[in-house]
């Protein structure tokens, strides 16, 4: 007991000078007179050896925990980011600091001169941030330099990419956990703003993460309220949109589905006097930078845009975020709304939507390639002598660029090829027959893994319940019943309310120790294993291991298509 008792309070002794260091750094190197809650603590982590996950609301601060820990360890930290414009702006901020390491990086736009630069940085035995694309760890020579380099820390920006549940997967993410493997696993900090229990677990695994420290805080974002409209026409809401948007005074962000909405959207909102600007992936890289600096700089009051506006945006004032179509899922969404109110004053977000916005989700979330187009990508490339890239293996096939990708992506993950700097070289003995039904079924589980998606942003839209209750029980966070902060906690304490809004969002179920808890194990005759992520009073929420999210009637337990495990009590 003395020793347990001793050792107890070394490590606690260690925490508490790692995390005074912390602050000592951030302060003298950075400029940071205090850390945000939770960033001490996830960097004495790291520092201390243990990989950790971050789960963090935007604007809390990830990117600090690793700057803190890559100072204090030294040597160099791998900065895995997905977006260009993202690493630009986070190497900016490094460089701006008083005292900070150099942050060079490695990527498709970099010059042969500035890669030499770069790799200068690494091998010269000063700490540094080298920032990677993903896909660079495809190339051989970047691996072969990085175990040849003194590599004390690899950071996974945007971790919910490793994930096939989560709501940006890259396929080029799949490759960090072997990296990690080859540089002899240094400490692996993975960081992202939105990831449920299911998406988290992932993230851990594809990593090959070691009994890591899991922090999730700040996901509850109670300066945002919460509101849902919903219409019967698509003129309505339309007109519903503009007329909100267009008397918003704050800074704004209105998101659509497609290209074309923005610039009419952006039109429309110039015609009732907002300076308004459209923001969307088929824009010149010049242009989306101009509209990106110029609403930083209150130029413009409103963005409209796809998706593609996200990663990396940091204005402190935006009192409104807007949804005009609704997202693919509830982490996209939560996402794209955490950009208000980083200054942490009210603001607002609100969902427009119809019933038939859900119908249309569907439709897209279900496609499939030809079984022609999937025959024609592996007969050219298992005909190949050595490895071929994509764009070859398009112009051998017959099929465009964009649908070879993700069949090549899909031949990959069904273990049929494999994929290195060189290009794509297919795995001998397979047949054509068993390539495209392995495709075949690798792209129906992406299909349900985006049904189950839809099928839970649907749930929040329609809950009659408290929505941050309904958000904070998806993410695995305890929450009140009634936050006071969303429309339907409005209307429990509106006289005039609708009498059939019920007094709590989503219950805790049936009272007694028999009753379903969020976090469960349960097993379902036909969808198999799945851990409960919501309960209300006639249903619950599961996320099944090969199903997805499925909504399960209550009276599914009494009729025994449903069990709880004994061992999830234990």
């Amino acid at each position: 007991m003395e020793r347990t008792q001793a050792t107890t309070r070394r490590t606690a002794v260690s925490i508490t000078s790692t995390i005074a260091d912390a602050r000592r750094a951030a302060r003298e190197a950075f400029g940071w007179d205090t850390l945000l809650p939770g960033q001490a603590e996830a960097i004495a982590s790291v520092v201390g050896g243990r990989d950790t996950l971050v789960v963090f609301a935007t604007g809390a601060g990830k990117s600090a925990v690793y700057q803190i820990a890559g100072l204090e360890l030294g040597g160099v930290t791998v900065v895995i980011s997905p977006l260009l414009a993202l690493q630009r702006d986070q190497i900016a901020s490094i460089d701006s600091a008083p005292d900070a390491p150099a942050a060079v990086a490695i990527n498709s736009r970099s010059s042969a001169r500035a890669v030499a630069s770069a790799w200068d940085a690494v091998e010269s035995g000063e700490p540094v941030y080298l920032f990677l694309a993903p896909e660079q760890l495809a190339r051989d020579e970047v691996i072969e330099r990085l175990v040849a380099a003194d590599v004390r820390l690899i950071v996974v920006d945007e971790a919910h990419c490793v994930s096939a549940w989560g709501h940006d997967f890259r396929p080029d993410y799949v490759r960090v956990g072997e990296a990690v493997e080859a540089l002899g696993h240094p400490p692996v900090l993975a960081l992202t703003a939105t990831a449920s229990t299911p998406v988290r677990a992932e993230i851990v695994e594809r990593l090959g993460m070691r009994d890591p420290l899991v922090d999730v805080r700040g996901i509850d974002r109670p300066e945002i309220h919460l509101a849902v409209r919903r219409y019967e026409d698509d003129g309505e809401k339309r007109r519903a949109v503009l007329e909100e948007v267009g008397a918003e005074p704050g800074t704004t962000l209105l998101y659509v589905a497609t290209r074309k909405e923005t610039e009419r959207y952006a039109e429309e909102l110039v015609e009732r006097g907002r300076r308004a600007a459209a923001y969307h992936g088929g824009m010149s890289a010049r242009r989306r930078d101009e509209v990106h600096a110029a609403w930083s700089a209150g130029e413009i009051d409103v963005v409209v845009a796809t998706s593609a506006f996200g990663m990396g945006i940091d204005k402190p004032d935006v009192r409104l975020v807007t949804h005009a179509d609704v997202t693919e899922s509830l982490d996209a969404y939560v996402q794209e709304i955490g950009r208000a109110a980083r200054d942490g004053q009210p603001a607002r977000a609100v969902l427009h939507y119809r019933r038939e916005d859900f119908s249309v989700r569907s439709f897209f979330a279900g496609g499939r390639t030809k079984t022609g187009d999937v025959s024609a990508v592996w007969t050219a490339l298992a005909s190949a002598e050595g490895s071929l890239r994509a764009n070859a293996i398009s112009d051998a096939s017959g099929v465009s660029s964009r649908v070879a990708s993700r069949i090549l992506n899909g031949i990959v993950s069904a273990g049929a090829a494999t994929a290195d700097s060189q290009g794509y070289r297919a795995v001998r003995g397979r047949t054509e027959e068993a390539v495209v039904d392995a495709v075949r079924e690798g792209e129906e589980a992406q299909r349900r893994i985006r049904e189950s998606r839809i099928a839970i942003m649907r749930g929040y839209a329609e809950t009659t319940g408290c929505r941050r209750h309904a958000v904070l029980e998806y993410f695995g966070v305890e929450a009140p019943e009634r936050c006071g902060r969303c429309d339907r906690c409005d209307a429990l304490h509106d006289p005039g309310a609708d009498s059939t809004v019920p007094s709590a969002a989503s219950g805790s179920g049936t009272d007694g120790d028999d009753a379903v808890r969020v976090d469960d194990d349960v097993d379902h005759r036909a969808w198999g294993h799945g851990t409960v992520v919501g309960v209300e009073d006639d249903r619950m929420t599961v996320f099944f291991d090969e199903q997805g999210y499925k909504v399960v009637a209550r009276e599914a337990l009494d009729r025994g298509i449903v069990d709880v495990e004994e061992s999830a009590r234990a």
